[in-house]
């Protein structure tokens, strides 16, 4: 069963499906299926020139991002990456760095700004929401631990042991543990919108700890179908994406899709959303 709020953190328990943890090449699936699906994503919203910042996962540089990248600038967003290169775990000098960049974005446009992170980058991305919350329209995440308990982190062993490997000698717990982290658990009063983008067949973060328990007026969990490494080209994250872009600043509203596509997004995720 969904959970019965949009902003309540999914009920599974545990770490990934020891089988989606193996599948994760399902990603290059979803890479080629995306071709298919871009007469269908050009239906998607126009935005409205605001400026956007990607921000990637773990390990990953503004190379993964380049089907948001284009898929955002054709819809009308003035698309930057973060600049910091390879994302090696939470680090404090990225943090700090990105808030100036969020703030220099801010100043330069005039415009608030929207930040999308993938994984690990939609920790980044909240942090940088409560650094500067007056310079932030909407956060979105992709399946990032943006909910880790106290008793620490469920990925599988193996993204554990790449963490302390190449981020810190005692993995993700070292950074999640830290005083500026443990603020980020403090979610209830995040003061901007946050839709969370979390799939249950997820390989790599469970959904307990891709999802939010915030603010219903302001806090969202949208389930999606698809694995952890393929989200920044599957089809059907990339539409809700431009959707909660598109949304008026100061008028947001939860995600509720409609038409044909709400129905093939029902069937596709069983998720109870009303049309």
């Amino acid at each position: 069963m969904p959970p019965s709020s949009t902003s309540t953190r999914h009920p599974h328990q545990g770490e990934p499906h020891l089988l989606h943890s193996l599948t994760e090449w399902r990603a290059l699936v979803e890479m080629s299926l995306l071709p298919l699906a871009v007469p269908g994503l050009m239906t998607a919203p126009q935005g409205d020139g605001h400026p956007v910042l990607l921000l990637p996962g773990f390990m990953a540089n503004e190379g993964t991002l380049m089907a948001l990248e284009l898929f955002l600038r054709n819809r009308g967003y003035d698309v930057q990456t973060w600049g910091f290169g390879r994302n090696v775990g939470f680090q404090t000098r990225h943090a700090k760095a990105l808030e100036q960049k969020i703030r220099y974005l801010h100043h330069r446009s005039g415009q608030r700004v929207s930040l999308v992170g993938w994984s690990l980058g939609g920790v980044f991305a909240l942090w940088g929401a409560h650094q500067a919350s007056e310079c932030v329209r909407n956060v979105i995440t992709l399946g990032s631990p943006v909910s880790v308990d106290a008793a620490g982190s469920r990925s599988p062993a193996f993204v554990k042991s790449m963490y302390r490997l190449i981020a810190h000698p005692l993995g993700p717990d070292a950074h999640t543990m830290q005083p500026r982290a443990k603020s980020l658990r403090e979610r209830k009063w995040l003061p901007v919108p946050m839709s969370c983008l979390y799939s249950v067949s997820d390989g790599v973060v469970p959904a307990q700890e891709a999802t939010f328990q915030g603010d219903p007026s302001l806090h969202e969990n949208i389930r999606v179908t698809g694995s952890h490494t393929g989200m920044g080209f599957n089809a059907m994250v990339l539409a809700i994406v431009a959707d909660r872009l598109a949304q008026p600043q100061g008028r947001w509203r939860p995600f509720k899709p409609r038409g044909w596509w709400g129905s093939a997004y029902r069937l596709a995720t069983h998720a109870a959303v009303p049309l």
